[in-house]
């Protein structure tokens, strides 16, 4: 049983992904907190809070669930959690790269790591412009985004600047957008690689239709040779949708890589996903998740729970930010 004084506070609005996680903290007899951003306060000038530690979870998905006011208040509270010296994990700068596509591009581009050719635009005008030297297909993305929302495929110029002139282009919640080349993955899949702690913690293929661009580890149904798989982080009437996935152990420099993005992105629970272009054989990196679901019933994929080393993790980092205080 956890010897924890002062609780861990999670921050989310999500009712199901983060069930497993709570229940593990239930089993350990942890002290923790549910804080929801979407309706919330607090006062700057508080100089103590009664937290062991913070733990972000607020997803940029949360505008689908009415709760965009959540994801701009969020930066706010992490910096008065900032200014006060409480331990966040995925804390102020790891939100950041969450809730920016471009900016996720802009740490790629530094690390020297490949992904869709971009460009980042906050107005529609500026999209003629901004085609020269792109491939088509192309996709139009919302710089904040989350489970897949915000994505337009456009399969030719003529079809993307009719939607211009019809004014249909939507730049999401911060008017920024990017748009990309649309890359056929090579072997209809792609990678997503979880780490914890900044370290790998494992990797999955997962193969879907192409016929959506959500691709959330919690909502996948089976694996590769057709066993079904248990979704116990998502809504109980959740729909099957054809999404299967196999463990997979990417090559070691691609693990250098990724552990090198949460480093550099100060993001310690969370995963990445790449693919291979079918086009000319390159790897591309192309999605930074600050907010990590789980594969379902994992243990069952990838021979461990994944939920038991968070619980383990947050514990940890718990402990060792009380002791310091």
């Amino acid at each position: 049983m956890s010897t924890l004084e002062k609780p861990v506070v999670i921050f989310h609005e999500h009712p199901d992904w983060f069930r497993p996680l709570f229940q593990k903290f239930d089993d350990r007899g942890l002290p923790y907190l549910r804080i929801d951003p979407r309706f919330h306060s607090f006062d700057p000038s508080q100089n103590s809070i009664g937290y062991s530690l913070a733990f972000n979870r607020m997803s940029p998905s949360a505008y689908l669930r009415d709760g965009v006011q959540g994801i701009f208040y969020t930066r706010h509270l992490l910096a008065h959690l900032d200014r006060l010296g409480y331990r966040t994990l995925n804390g102020s700068r790891a939100f950041d790269f969450e809730t920016s596509k471009a900016k996720q591009l802009v740490l790629l581009e530094s690390l020297g790591l490949d992904y869709p050719r971009s460009r980042v635009f906050n107005h529609s005008s500026q999209i003629e412009k901004a085609l020269e030297g792109l491939r088509f297909p192309v996709v139009v993305k919302a710089n904040i985004g989350g489970s897949g929302a915000g994505i337009v495929k456009f399969d030719t110029r003529e079809e993307l600047l009719d939607a211009v002139r019809a004014d249909q282009i939507q730049l999401g919640i911060d008017f920024t957008a990017l748009l990309q080349e649309f890359v056929v993955p090579r072997g209809g899949h792609i990678v997503r690689v979880e780490l914890l702690g900044g370290k790998f913690l494992y990797a999955i293929k997962v193969y879907s239709d192409g016929s959506s661009f959500n691709l959330c580890p919690a909502d996948i149904c089976q694996r590769v040779d057709g066993t079904e798989l248990t979704r116990n982080a998502c809504p109980a009437n959740a729909g099957k949708n054809g999404m299967q996935v196999e463990a997979y152990s990417p090559p070691e420099d691609v693990i250098k890589a990724c552990e090198s993005i949460m480093q550099s992105a100060a993001i310690d629970v969370g995963g990445i996903e790449y693919f291979v272009d079918d086009r000319d054989g390159s790897l591309l990196y192309y999605d930074i998740n600050a907010l990590s679901n789980f594969v379902a019933d994992a243990e069952n994929v990838v021979g461990f729970n994944p939920t038991a080393r968070l619980a383990d993790y947050v514990e940890q980092q718990a402990t060792l930010s009380a002791h310091r205080s």
